[in-house]
């Protein structure tokens, strides 16, 4: 089957196209590169440079002929999509939209959407759950969330399918070291974490130590993101199979402190990673941790590397090679 994977340079996306190659599937990546790399791009699959806001160029690609499309083209910059909505809501609702169309055009029946756990907000309980109210509290996340109520109405008027997986906090590199691109203008925690142990920053900051957790800073579910691939398979697979949209949660379902992460990843990189106390950020909820209950039932999906050592070590091995380090 033919796959076309929309933004499969970037960090996600790459590892994404990886996990169809390695299944078999014939796979053309489209990405204009503003936060995919050249490095991320494998020789078995076809690469088009392009940009999801030219609607004539996706419908010239689509109309080669493909079975699904993967869609993980958008901007994810939280902070900065309150002071640039504008340019969210052009790259996002409305490249979506171009995206949408086009497949209807070329008659693409199923499309995979990276949605994200920014469509809910603050948690009203925990774990969070597909039920959990939704009210975004960035609009970043608002534009994922309505992306996903634009796909349910296309679904209800032009039966085109689609899987919603929303990411928790995706981190860790393919463990057989087969993608090398660094992530580009990583505001996670784990790369910021790598870039200080490499001293590409003298230190870094924790925002918070007084949250009411077991060691006073946040908590967040990290799922590695070749478990985030396999489940991109997976949720394809499924809408061929049962022909029904869904929209799923992902993550590890285990929650990791941020000093957890920074005393570890000392231990495995043998690095002082200098950390020091900040305040607070606003709108960070002290725990956030994901049920993936649902993705277990319907897509059989269960994380096979979302522990806390593969993913501080696949990443740190990317870091070393990047960065020559011993």
């Amino acid at each position: 089957m033919k796959i076309l994977v929309i933004g499969g340079a970037g960090y996600i996306g790459s590892h994404v196209t990886r996990e169809f190659l390695d299944q078999g599937y014939a796979v053309t990546v489209l990405d204009n590169l503003s936060f995919g790399t050249r490095r991320n791009l494998f020789d078995e699959a076809v690469f088009v440079h392009g940009d999801i806001r030219h609607p004539l160029q996706l419908r010239e690609i689509m109309a080669e002929g493909f079975e699904g499309c993967v869609h993980l083209a958008a901007l994810k910059a939280a902070g900065e999509s309150m002071v640039k909505p504008e340019t969210y809501a052009e790259m996002n609702l409305a490249g979506t939209t171009n995206i949408l169309n086009a497949a209807l055009s070329a008659g693409i029946p199923n499309v995979i959407f990276s949605s994200s756990a920014a469509i809910f907000g603050s948690p009203d309980y925990l774990p969070i759950d597909e039920e959990h109210p939704k009210h975004p509290e960035n609009f970043y996340g608002f534009t994922k969330l309505e992306i996903e109520r634009i796909m349910e109405w296309y679904d209800r008027l032009k039966g085109l399918k689609y899987a919603s997986i929303r990411y928790f906090n995706a981190a860790g590199y393919d463990v057989e070291g087969r993608i090398q691109g660094l992530e580009m203008h990583p505001q996670n925690l784990l790369p910021v974490v790598m870039e200080t142990a490499a001293g590409v920053r003298e230190g870094m900051k924790i925002f918070g130590d007084d949250y009411p957790t077991r060691d006073g800073t946040c908590i967040r579910d990290y799922v590695h993101v070749s478990d985030l691939a396999a489940a991109h398979v997976s949720a394809f697979e499924y809408l061929v199979e049962k022909k029904e949209s869904l929209a799923v949660n992902l993550g590890s379902e285990t929650g990791v402190t941020v000093l957890e992460m920074i005393h570890r990843a000392r231990e495995i990189t043998g690095r002082t990673i200098p950390a020091d106390a900040a305040g607070r950020r606003p709108g960070d909820p002290a725990e956030l941790v994901a049920s993936s209950g649902k993705a277990r039932e319907l897509l059989e999906w269960r994380p096979r590397w979302s522990d806390l050592d593969t993913l501080i070590d696949s990443t740190w091995q990317v870091y070393r090679k990047n960065f020559d380090l011993t």
